[in-house]
């Protein structure tokens, strides 16, 4: 190789050098913006989750300690009335028992918005809950599984409770099923959480794209919070299943 030859090849090395440097550069740039912007979508969502379960805290509160009382004292007050008409006897009995309705519908409303067994005994004993209560309002027969003892961190607690929340009420809904099985279990260090239902089924996508009010969005976005995944499988006439792999 001549010194002609020697230089032209040192100087392509150079130029290669370079290139490959400034590549790598973009690289390593591109890769921190992808995952300084998944970090700050992630904090994005977290935030709007936890403003509204602060709103749902302060307006179940509201509820409970507030309106609850107040109504129970309008029933003593109405049921202490004395009267020997019996139009009017007739009228306070049907009040007494209208306040009733409403003091029961306010306690479900509160326990929906933040259960309070979620807090004082845990997960599984809320879930356990919510579906005895949901079978009784919508009378869809309800399955749940969990064989292993479940110790998670609050916030884990409160989004699979609203992930298995909005499942339920997107079954009864849309899913017209008569029956919806739900199992958690924990494999190493994952949980999965599973539903199946035998309702009509729908196009996962063409829903999520034409219809985001319908709760599949939610589902999303806390599954991701959590650092999870997602699979639906839905087909016309088959029912729907979810699976969400959630890291522990």
């Amino acid at each position: 190789m001549g010194p002609q030859e020697k230089e032209l090849y040192q100087s392509i090395l150079i130029v290669v050098g370079v290139v490959g440097i400034i590549l790598l550069y973009f690289i390593i740039t591109i890769i921190r913006y992808q995952r300084r912007s998944l970090r700050l979508h992630k904090e994005k969502i977290q935030a709007e989750i936890d403003t509204l379960e602060k709103e749902r805290r302060r307006i179940a509160s509201d509820l409970h300690d507030e309106l609850g009382p107040l109504l129970s004292a309008v029933k003593l007050q109405i049921n202490s009335l004395d009267t020997n008409h019996p139009g009017d006897q007739e009228v306070i009995t049907k009040s007494s028992y209208h306040l009733d309705t409403i003091i029961r519908k306010l306690r479900e409303i509160s326990n929906n918005l933040m259960p309070n067994t979620l807090v004082r005994k845990g997960l599984q004993k809320a879930i356990s809950e919510f579906i005895e209560n949901s079978h009784q309002a919508y009378g869809l027969e309800i399955r749940f599984i969990c064989e292993q003892e479940l110790h998670l961190n609050q916030h884990k607690e409160i989004n699979i409770y609203r992930i298995i929340q909005e499942i339920l009420h997107n079954t009864v809904k849309h899913a017209r099923a008569t029956l919806l099985i739900i199992k958690i279990v924990i494999e190493g260090d994952r949980l999965l959480l599973m539903t199946a239902d035998n309702g009509q089924g729908f196009d996962y996508f063409a829903k999520v794209k034409d219809n985001p009010g319908l709760g599949l969005r939610n589902l999303q976005s806390r599954t991701e919070v959590m650092g999870g995944e997602l699979a639906c499988h839905s087909e016309v006439g088959k029912g729907t299943t979810y699976t969400i792999e959630i890291p522990l």
